[in-house]
């Protein structure tokens, strides 16, 4: 039989009262049950390496010497640690540079730090004759810079100005987006001049794109607005280098200029220059563009039937990303109908369609942005990539 001394009994209740002690403490310290944190890449920045370079161009007498013209500034960022195998290429669109992919107007993380975080090696360009890519007076064309009221009735501000249906249903531009509010008086002081002539750009561009290309090897291409054209030529250059091409409201509709202005544009459809049609064209006339209807706003034209197919494009997954209520909204409908009738792959989402609501053209930099990189073009982009 085992007994216990007074020593050792006062030694065990000793003991069971500071275990007591030290349990109830630790119930008062634990701390709540907090929900799952959202992915690393939403909303922080980015630890990444940085360098540039200049790509394109040629040298052109000046009196007596040279300079050099029609190059292209490229800025390239790496995460520390590389997962996904294809680097994703960003474009900026008109009266923009590429600072529109490092951080939004009211001061978050951009589009560049959300895909340095996921894995992606990020290049940035500046288009040739725009911001950093130097324009050379004598050599390049004329240029042209939107006004404060472009900015705010088609971009930041559209429910004071409704210039087309949709643009009374814009909430996701921060702050006023109107001249006096310090968020678009920061975002307009990045606006700089670019070149008017869509076929000089063109040419200026597909020649300095397609040496990056061959210079990076294969990436996935992300155009807006503008820039729309430039990924379609560069797709169509190097159709084996061009993975993919994210088209956030690239310019349109095919043929036209319209809500704006209503006059030819894009004689190729999707261009100003030839892109490889099968049967080939020799002229923009062979395309024969007819009116498929006519709204108020704008009119659909299309290719007759058979249609011409765009044999390179079509190698190439295409997602076209459209807003609730930029004016793209109105017409690039009629952009994917031709994409598709060419023979292109195109995945279409209109971000209403999908529950998010709210976007004006911009919408990569308005107060959503994460949402629509992190939901629409992140998963696409690995889902068409196979990169898991």
């Amino acid at each position: 039989m085992i007994s216990l001394t007074d020593h050792n009994f006062g030694l065990l209740i000793t003991a069971s009262i500071l275990l007591n002690v030290f349990f109830l403490c630790r119930l008062r310290r634990a701390p709540r049950v907090s929900k799952p944190k959202p992915r690393s890449s939403v909303g922080d920045r980015a630890l990444h390496t940085r360098d540039y370079f200049y790509v394109g161009g040629t040298y052109v007498p000046r009196g007596s010497s040279t300079i050099h013209h029609g190059q292209m500034y490229v800025e390239h960022l790496t995460p520390p640690r590389i997962t996904r195998r294809i680097p994703v290429l960003f474009i900026h669109g008109n009266g923009m540079t590429g600072t529109n992919w490092l951080n939004t107007p009211d001061g978050r993380p951009g589009w560049s730090d959300y895909f340095l975080n996921e894995g992606y090696e990020v290049y940035i360009v500046d288009q040739p004759a725009r911001g950093r890519s130097a324009w050379q007076s004598k050599v390049d064309g004329a240029t042209s810079t939107f006004t404060t009221r472009t900015i705010e009735s088609r971009f930041t501000a559209t429910t004071q100005h409704d210039l087309w249906p949709q643009a009374t249903l814009h909430t996701q531009w921060p702050g006023s987006g109107s001249k006096g509010d310090p968020i678009f008086d920061g975002f307009y002081r990045s606006i700089v001049p670019g070149l008017t002539s869509a076929v000089e750009t063109s040419e200026l561009m597909k020649a300095a794109g397609s040496e990056l290309l061959d210079k990076i090897g294969p990436a996935v291409v992300v155009t807006h607005s503008q820039s729309g054209y430039l990924g379609w030529i560069l797709g169509d250059a190097r159709p084996n280098l061009v993975k993919a091409i994210v088209a956030l409201e690239p310019n349109g509709p095919p043929f036209q200029n319209t809500i704006f202005m209503r006059n030819p544009a894009r004689v190729f459809g999707l261009t100003d220059i030839p892109l490889t049609f099968s049967p080939p064209v020799s002229s923009p006339s062979d395309l024969r563009p007819f009116a498929i209807f006519e709204a108020e706003n704008y009119t659909s034209l299309q290719q007759p039937f058979p249609p011409r197919r765009l044999v390179h494009l079509a190698r190439i997954p295409v997602l076209l990303v459209t807003s609730e209520a930029g004016y793209h909204a109105v017409y690039d409908d009629c952009t994917v109908q031709f994409l598709r009738e060419a023979g292109v792959n195109v995945t279409h989402i209109r971000l209403e369609s999908i529950g998010i609501r709210g976007n004006g053209h911009m919408f990569f930099m308005e107060l959503n942005s994460d949402q629509i990189a992190a939901e629409v073009v992140e998963p696409w982009i690995r889902n068409s990539l196979n990169t898991g």
